[in-house]
């Protein structure tokens, strides 16, 4: 069984494959997940749900990284900063991981995956995303709240 550091690292390099195509040959990156065969079904699976939510916000992540670092836009960092920042974006903003966590392991990829700079780079902008994650706190429903929502 696999641990989520290693699907987080499947969902990481089939988000790179996925980057590099330009989104198609869906069916090629399949393959190449199908082949990792020390994961289950099950983990390939969650690992291209993983790639493939952060892939479709890649443009919200894209526009985030961009204002918290506008020397360094989407295009000017190495593919593989780009589907580390991507991914860890997704899971801190469109998941139920914790963001303590996913800058983590973020940068524990870097470390594995790209240059010495690059888990300084990550952590810093993570790091900003995290502050503003852990200070939107979602509204809490009450009653009253929903009773007037089922009455509209």
């Amino acid at each position: 069984m696999a641990t989520p550091r290693e699907i987080r690292r499947l969902a990481f390099q089939t988000l790179y494959q996925i980057d590099a195509r330009g989104g198609e040959d869906a069916e090629v990156i399949r393959e190449a997940l199908e082949n990792a065969t020390e994961f289950t079904t099950n983990e390939q699976e969650k690992a291209l749900t993983l790639a493939n939510g952060a892939y479709e916000n890649r443009k919200e992540s894209d526009k985030e990284m961009k204002e918290l670092a506008p020397d360094w836009p989407a295009y000017r960092q190495a593919a593989v900063d780009r589907a580390i920042l991507r991914l860890a974006h997704y899971e801190m903003t469109g998941t139920d991981t914790n963001p303590k966590i996913v800058v983590n392991e973020a940068v524990e990829l870097a470390k594995q995956f790209s240059t010495d700079k690059s888990p300084a780079f990550i952590n810093g902008l993570l790091d900003k995303v995290l502050k503003r994650v852990l200070q939107a706190e979602p509204p809490v429903e009450t009653e009253s709240d929903a009773l007037e929502e089922s009455d509209a």
